[in-house]
């Protein structure tokens, strides 16, 4: 592309992205004028997820809770669909013991905000995948209240198409990286080894200075249920692939703790690999392992059609 008209289509992407966000904020206005003719809705929001679709509301009320919390406990069917994942050799009394454990050290009850009539709660669900590079959505991924994100996913000289902002970022231990002390690491248990992991990381043995040097602040941490997981790949996504990816189990969390939700950096890229921004693709035949990544982008893309979220594609 010639420099001139390079320089154009940064222009223009630029000015897309400031409409789209003075859109987002003229939603939030307009809806504050319009609670009285829409009293029925959950949320402050031009349109709540809930809004206009019985379906979509009747699948959320079903439900189990995202969070462990010390008050809720999984049942030994939903343990049992979870165990399989990484063939798990111990039992249902060894994993309710961890979680007891669990929170004498973490917060026993997840701080979520509840959807309320005067509050609209946007999300950014921003994944991985290469069809970010050059997209420039980092000032609209900014923008929203709540920014997610995932495994590895970094902002650090990728500012520009992925913004600067994390408030929650989910992870498992093998794609564990260090947080600062404002933003929520929400784990994705996939064994129970995952969550002695998470002992371990924060054990004050290791460390007597509450929060120094410790991968996140404990009081910001937040652990998936394995209910929801089971919740998740058998009602969202009817059972395809052997079990979620995380990146999904994360749009399906959005779902659940926002008002709005716009997603980014999900699916292959334009060559049809599915690999990362912030890494250089040597394997040009990048598929998703055993999750059905395909079947996930298609949930996806059919929420989108039906304008229960935003999506946006990067090329």
């Amino acid at each position: 592309m010639l420099p001139g008209l390079r320089k154009i289509s940064v222009l223009t992407s630029l000015l897309c992205i400031a409409a789209i966000a003075v859109f987002f904020n003229s939603s939030r206005n307009l809806s504050v004028f319009s609670l009285g003719s829409h009293k029925s809705s959950l949320c402050s929001c031009h349109k709540c997820l809930t809004d206009g679709d019985p379906r979509f509301t009747e699948i959320n009320t079903s439900s189990p809770k995202p969070f462990l919390s010390r008050k809720i406990m999984i049942s030994e069917d939903d343990f049992n669909w979870w165990k399989r994942i990484y063939s798990e050799r111990y039992n249902f009394s060894f994993y309710n013991a961890t979680v007891v454990n669990i929170f004498k050290t973490f917060p026993p009850v997840p701080d979520v905000v509840e959807a309320s009539p005067d509050r609209c709660r946007t999300c950014a669900v921003v994944g991985n995948s290469g069809n970010l590079k050059g997209s420039h959505y980092g000032p609209l991924i900014d923008f929203h209240d709540v920014i997610i994100r995932i495994n590895r996913g970094r902002t650090k000289g990728f500012e520009a198409d992925v913004g600067k902002r994390t408030t929650h970022h989910v992870m498992y231990p093998e794609s564990a990286v260090p947080l600062d002390n404002t933003t929520h690491l929400v784990l994705v248990p996939f064994k129970i080894k995952d969550l002695l992991w998470l002992l371990q990381k924060f054990n004050q043995g290791e460390n007597s200075a509450v929060n120094s040097k410790r991968m996140a602040n404990k009081d910001l941490v937040m652990i998936l249920s394995p209910a929801f997981m089971k919740y998740v790949h058998e009602i969202w996504l009817s059972k395809n692939g052997s079990y979620p990816s995380t990146g999904f189990l994360t749009f399906a969390l959005s779902m659940f703790i926002c008002d709005e939700v716009s997603v980014f950096g999900f699916g292959a890229n334009k060559d049809g690999n599915w690999d990362h921004y912030f890494e250089t693709l040597k394997n040009k035949h990048l598929r998703t392992g055993a999750h059905a990544g395909s079947h996930e982008y298609d949930v996806i893309q059919q929420l989108h059609k039906k304008q229960k979220i935003q999506f946006f594609k990067g090329w």
